[in-house]
C-alpha cells in the first residue's frame, strides 16, 4: 500500500494551488454574490490541461487517470467548491460519457473541443418529477425516420445554459424499463433545445444550473450514444465514474474548512490564550483531521479501482456517502470555531458550509448511496 502523492500529483496539486491563487480567489466572493459562471476560468483551466483531465491525449485530454483527477478536484474544492464541482461535471459526466460510450467519430468531434474547454459540457439525467426514480423519466424521443423528435424538460443541469453540448438521457420506450432509455449528444444552437430557468441556490452559487427544454427538438440517429435503449445503463456506470469525483469534491470542501478554522483557532485568543488550546476546540479539530483522512482513504481507493478497470459501483457509493457527510459535519463545526464571524461573509466558514451541503444529494442523495451499498453486499 502506498499513500504517497506521485509526481504528477504534486505537480497538479502545485499548479492548481497557483492558479487558485491568483485567478479563483480575488473574484470568488463576487461569483457567489452574483451567481456568476466565470467561462474564462474555465477556458483557462482547459489550457492547463485540467478539463480533459481523463481524456486521451489523441483526443487532445491530458492522458491522466483517477489519482490525477482527485487531486485536481480536491484542489480546486479547497479554494471554491463551485469551480470543482463545475470542473468535476464537466470531466466525469458530459465528457465521460461520450469517451465511454461514443464511437470513435463521435470522440473525434466532441472530445478535443471538450478536453479543450473550446466547448463546455452539460449532462441531464434529471427532471422535475423524477430525481432519484430516473426510470419514470417523462422527456421522451418518438422516432421519425433517421431523426428523432424530442419533447420535455431537465431540471439541475449544471452548465445548462452555457455548455455548448450535453448529454441527455430520454424514454424511448416504456415507462420504468431500464432499457427504454437512450443517450443522445445534442449541441447548443439545435432547433427546439434551449435553456430554462436559472436556479437561485444556497451554495455553489458559481457553477451554473438550469432547466432544459425540449420543444419537438429534431436529432440524427447519429448523435445516439451507443445503441437504442441503453441510456440509463450506460448512466448507471458514468455515475460510478462520478461519484468520485463528488468524494473529491467534498475532501477539498472538507479540507479547505478544516484549515481556516485550524488556521483561526490559533490565531483567535480568549481567556489570554488561543481557542486551539482549549481542549472543547482541539478535539473539534481531531475529529475533522481523522474524518478527513478517513476520507480520503476510501476516495482514492475508489480512485485506485477505478484505475485499474476493476468494478467501482461499491466503493465509489461508499467513498460519496462518507465523504459528502464529512464535508457537512466538518464545515459546520468550522463555523462553530469561528463563532459569529462564523455566521458572516467576512470570513470562508460560511461559504464552505453553504457549499457542502450540495455534496450529500448531487449525483446521487447520501440515502441513495447506502441503497447501492446495501444491494452490493446484500447480494
Amino acid at each position: 500500500m502506498e499513500f504517497k502523492l506521485t509526481e504528477n500529483q504534486r505537480m497538479i496539486a502545485d499548479m492548481v494551488r497557483d492558479f487558485g491563487a491568483k485567478n479563483i480567489k480575488p473574484k470568488m466572493r463576487e461569483w457567489d454574490d452574483t451567481q456568476e459562471f466565470p467561462v474564462e476560468v474555465f477556458k483557462q483551466l482547459g489550457e492547463l490541461g485540467l478539463m480533459g483531465v481523463l481524456v486521451p491525449t489523441e483526443y487532445g485530454g491530458s492522458g491522466f487517470g483517477y489519482l490525477e483527477y482527485v487531486t485536481a478536484i480536491a484542489e480546486l474544492s479547497k479554494i471554491d467548491g463551485s469551480i470543482g464541482l463545475s470542473m468535476a461535471a464537466h470531466n466525469s459526466l458530459c465528457t465521460g460519457h461520450i469517451l465511454q460510450f461514443g464511437n470513435e467519430a463521435q470522440k473525434k468531434k466532441y472530445l478535443p473541443k471538450l478536453a479543450t474547454a473550446e466547448w463546455i459540457g452539460a449532462w441531464g439525467l434529471t427532471e422535475p418529477n423524477t430525481g432519484s426514480d430516473a426510470g419514470n423519466m417523462r422527456t421522451v424521443a418518438v422516432q421519425d425516420g433517421d431523426h428523432w423528435v424530442i419533447n420535455g424538460a431537465k431540471n439541475f443541469i449544471t452548465h445548462g445554459k452555457s455548455g455548448n453540448v450535453a448529454v441527455v438521457i430520454v424514454r424511448t420506450g416504456e415507462v420504468g424499463d431500464s432499457h427504454g432509455m437512450t443517450a443522445f449528444v445534442i449541441e447548443k444552437g439545435t432547433p427546439g433545445f434551449s435553456a430554462g430557468r436559472k436556479e437561485d441556490k444556497l451554495g455553489m452559487r458559481a457553477s451554473e444550473t438550469t432547466e432544459l427544454i425540449f420543444q419537438d427538438c429534431r436529432v440524427h440517429k447519429d448523435q445516439i450514444l451507443g445503441e437504442v435503449g441503453e441510456g440509463f445503463i450506460q448512466s448507471m456506470k458514468v455515475l460510478d465514474g462520478g461519484r468520485i469525483s463528488i468524494a473529491a469534491l467534498s475532501l477539498g470542501i472538507a479540507q479547505g474548512a478544516f484549515e481556516a478554522a485550524l488556521a483561526y483557532s490559533q490565531e483567535r485568543s480568549q481567556f489570554n490564550k488561543p481557542i486551539s488550546s482549549f481542549q472543547g476546540i482541539a478535539f473539534k479539530l481531531a475529529d475533522m483531521a481523522t474524518e478527513i483522512e478517513a476520507a480520503s482513504l476510501l476516495t482514492y481507493q475508489a480512485a485506485d479501482m477505478k484505475n485499474r478497470g476493476l468494478n467501482v459501483n461499491k466503493e465509489s457509493a461508499m467513498a460519496k456517502l462518507y465523504a459528502s457527510e464529512v464535508s457537512v459535519r466538518v464545515a459546520n463545526e468550522a463555523v462553530q470555531i469561528f463563532g459569529g464571524y462564523g455566521f458572516t461573509k467576512d470570513y470562508p466558514a460560511e461559504k464552505y458550509y453553504r457549499d457542502a451541503k450540495l455534496c450529500t444529494i448531487g449525483e446521487g442523495t447520501s440515502e441513495i448511496q447506502k441503497l447501492v451499498i446495501s444491494r452490493a453486499i446484500l447480494k
